[in-house]
């Protein structure tokens, strides 16, 4: 494993101070996807660094406070230990929809060239503590006034295009707050896939709870999307049941059953799950779980957690480095066994890559 390897994984689980936070693509605050980070740039590899979290503010590492968004110092208690970057303003969020929304509330930039989105910014469990998963923030952003409730399907479409010809964004990540408990958001997915597809070539992630009904699954590949996320987040039903009460309603083993369902659809590699690290789960059962998924073709894309401002995790501490790279080493080699690498994902969090130096292992 090389130096910079091991920086991504502590800046990952540490955070990043930002002398001049005005430097490249704006830091995101609040939303779905990786919240309260900002997209920095190690030797050409683009990841998501924590700046707006409590253990940010308590980082060893800094940036000089001089510098240009193309190169600034890194310090880490105060000594330089490397040259870094980031990324560029995007074009597409200059711009405004035909009916007058600002590209930049229906969709951002994530990484260097990923179009991100939230298609539907509400979600049946948010806003009771009872039901709702305790580290999302789905809607800061939405009351804070930086994004809209829903993109439309020409919203999308318009922005997409746009995207590609301004940015050159390579692959789209399309996911959804929970609109009800049967199809979990795969009808609002599949007219977004389609209108996009419709305006522009371009690969699409949709990411979504398991459906009542696999149906769903020929619907969204026939829709446009080229590869699926079903998010697990946690790995044993005592964590899911603590972080997540609500959404630990569908099982493991209803997962489990998705995930097989899904990967018949899209096939091995172009399916995948989040797991985020530092919840509660032990490193074994991770790489348990992890071992069930690539048997299955799944692709399990393993991040630290990041806590969130204005969510009852605000105050969790992340998972160290060590402890990162003590499941993501061995993670690495397993998924180069099964013949899962993020390389091949065609769409999506997996082939971006920015939010885990997963991919960093895959040798």
């Amino acid at each position: 494993m090389s130096l910079n390897h091991a920086l991504i994984s502590d800046l990952q689980s540490h955070g990043l101070r930002l002398a001049d936070p005005d430097l490249g693509a704006p830091s995101r605050r609040g939303g779905a996807g990786p919240s309260d980070h900002k997209a920095v740039v190690v030797d050409g590899h683009t990841i998501m660094v924590p700046v707006h979290t409590g253990a940010a503010a308590q980082s060893p590492f800094e940036t000089e406070r001089s510098g240009t968004a193309d190169a600034v110092a890194l310090k880490r208690n105060g000594i330089a230990v490397a040259t870094i970057s980031f990324a560029p303003q995007p074009k597409f969020t200059q711009l405004h929809t035909a009916d007058g929304v600002p590209y930049g509330h229906i969709a951002q930039l994530h990484g260097r060239d990923v179009l991100a989105t939230t298609v539907l910014q509400t979600c049946i469990r948010y806003g009771r503590r009872d039901t709702s998963c305790q580290f999302c923030s789905i809607g800061e952003s939405l009351a804070a006034g930086r994004t809209i409730n829903r993109k439309t399907p020409a919203h999308l479409a318009e922005v997409a295009k746009a995207a590609v010809a301004l940015d050159g964004v390579k692959h789209m990540v399309m996911t959804t707050g929970t609109p009800n408990f049967t199809d979990r958001g795969a009808a609002i997915l599949c007219a977004s896939a389609a209108a996009v597809k419709a305006a522009v070539d371009l690969p699409i992630q949709a990411q979504c709870e398991p459906p009542d009904d696999p149906v769903w699954f020929g619907r969204l590949r026939a829709a446009g999307v080229d590869s699926l996320g079903m998010h697990l987040e946690a790995v044993t039903p005592e964590v899911r049941q603590r972080i997540m009460p609500g959404k630990a309603g569908v099982s493991i083993e209803q997962y489990m059953t998705a995930f097989a369902d899904a990967v018949k659809v899209f096939g091995r590699g172009q399916v995948s799950t989040y797991i985020l690290a530092g919840l509660g789960d032990t490193r074994e059962a991770i790489l348990a779980m992890c071992e069930r998924l690539i048997a299955l073709g799944v692709y399990p894309f393993v991040v630290p957690f990041v806590p969130n401002a204005g969510t009852p995790l605000a105050k969790h501490p992340p998972p160290s480095a060590a402890f990162m790279r003590s499941i993501l080493q061995p993670l690495g080699r397993m998924l180069v066994d099964g013949g899962l690498r993020s390389a091949h994902i065609k769409a999506g969090c997996g082939r971006c890559g920015a939010c885990s130096s997963l991919s960093a292992f895959e040798t």
